[in-house]
């Protein structure tokens, strides 16, 4: 007699979440699936605390990881982060995935409720290309509030990469990467202010941290392979 394996619960939830099939789909399927994704966060919140999914992220049924890493991504506090970043190494793809996105959410949610909404606005600015001048002050200012909330110094980076200050998007970026060494979008941000500073060997370096933590962005790959070509000898150290 065969023994009967018992999947978590969590397993159940997360099999009834729509699949994306884009030929397929009807038109509102995002609608759908954010209904769904609700239910399923709402479901893993009264059944399960953050240290039980964490445990499941190394259950061998990679669905179930998947599931695991999805809840925390919805659910989740700072203190995972850390273990949902070796995620980013896992050998099913899907569930690589599933930690970029789920480490994305849980960075703009990692302060508290009043600074992460502050940091959502301000990034909505940005993306409407609002006024500089009052983006900026949202910025220095939810910074003095927060020094060490490590997503709003990289998002404002990524402002001042927008203006073409690359000097002090470096230098947050440099400070969001202290605040979060998991931070691969900080180190690929870096490498890319880098290289409009004309600065080679730097842009390799950071761009090879960036691989380190999250070695499934092609970008960055690409990027480390152009410029040990163009560095040659000196490209390899």
């Amino acid at each position: 007699m065969g023994v009967i394996v018992v999947q978590p619960l969590i397993l159940q939830y997360y099999q009834l979440l729509p699949e994306h099939r884009l030929e397929e789909e009807p038109a509102d399927w995002p609608r759908q699936y954010r209904k769904a994704l609700v239910k399923f966060k709402r479901a893993v919140e009264a059944r399960y605390n953050e240290s039980t999914l964490e445990r499941l992220l190394s259950a061998p049924n990679a669905d179930v990881r998947q599931a695991a890493i999805l809840g925390l991504g919805l659910t989740a506090s700072i203190q995972v982060n850390a273990a949902l970043a070796r995620c980013l190494r896992d050998e099913d793809p899907t569930s690589r995935q599933l930690a970029a996105d789920s480490l994305w959410a849980i960075w703009q949610r990692a302060d508290t409720p009043e600074n992460s909404q502050e940091l959502r606005r301000l990034v909505q600015l940005v993306a409407a290309e609002a006024g500089a001048e009052e983006i900026l002050a949202g910025f220095d200012a939810l910074i003095r509030k927060s020094p060490r909330f490590a997503e709003a110094y990289n998002q404002r980076a990524i402002f001042h990469y927008h203006r073409d200050d690359y000097a002090r998007a470096v230098a947050d970026c440099e400070k969001a990467l202290r605040l979060n060494p998991c931070h691969f979008g900080a180190a690929s941000g870096m490498g890319q202010c880098f290289m409009k500073l004309k600065k080679l060997r730097a842009a390799l370096r950071v761009y090879r941290r960036a691989n380190r933590i999250n070695p499934n962005l092609d970008t960055v790959r690409e990027a480390i392979q152009s410029l040990e070509r163009m560095l040659g000898e000196e490209g390899k150290r």
